[in-house]
């Protein structure tokens, strides 16, 4: 069992699987993004049991938006669905919500919701969830060099980090991604440089509290020397 030592502050997650679990237990597509909403619930719960502060996952990429409009307009009454259901929570003064990405993307009725939901956030939580929506890796770093080149300013690799849609969110320790790909598909390109990666074949809807503990006993084995 992983202790305080080895307890990672950050965890990204790429909630791959959806579409092939609901396929395979003949469902509607819909039916596996519900799904994995579902799992999202009780994955950010068990973060907190375990005392990890962040959790990071990408929920709607920038490349999702290709997809069919019937699934588009099904995965944004979901993202309403989450919207609606997180400004309700009687905890919010425990965790802190922030979604990032290329917003302006969003309808108007989404984006006035994530505004809400920022503006009722904490000020200080115990926990910080991150969703990554209608977010690339590449996006996220060309839109912070074009605020650089705005501003005139040279910059640090600490400085450019705070220009980016992430910032204020720790580098990820762990990245999970389910599902049986093994790549990271253009998610936090800029932070994930030094993450430990692990990859289940198990679609997001599947995912299990025995998986999440098994992966975090392994990164406690794993040593970190950062290039040194």
């Amino acid at each position: 069992m992983s202790d305080a030592s080895t307890t990672p502050t950050c965890i990204g997650i790429i909630m791959d699987g959806n579409r092939r679990w609901a396929k395979a237990q003949g469902k509607a597509t819909i039916e596996g993004h519900r799904k994995g909403r579902e799992t999202l619930e009780q994955t950010a719960r068990w973060c907190e049991e375990k005392g990890i502060k962040h959790l990071v996952v990408y929920a709607f990429s920038t490349e999702n938006w290709n997809r069919s409009e019937e699934e588009v307009e099904g995965l944004l009454g979901l993202i309403r669905e989450y919207l609606s259901q997180q400004l309700l929570r009687k905890d919010r003064e425990r965790v802190a919500i922030h979604i990032v990405g290329d917003l302006s993307r969003f309808p108007r009725d989404i984006q006035d919701s994530i505004e809400r939901l920022h503006n009722e956030n904490p000020t200080n939580p115990e926990h910080h969830a991150w969703v990554a929506m209608s977010y690339g890796g590449r996006a996220e770093i060309a839109a912070a060099v074009n605020h650089c080149v705005e501003k005139g300013e040279e910059v640090t690799e600490e400085t450019f980090g705070k220009l980016l849609w992430t910032a204020g969110m720790p580098d990820p320790d762990i990245i999970i991604r389910t599902g049986g790909q093994q790549r990271l598909s253009n998610f936090l390109t800029w932070s994930s440089v030094y993450s430990e990666l692990f990859f289940t074949d198990t679609p997001w809807p599947a995912f299990s509290k025995e998986e999440f503990e098994s992966i975090l006993e392994g990164f406690a084995q794993r040593k970190r020397n950062y290039g040194k």
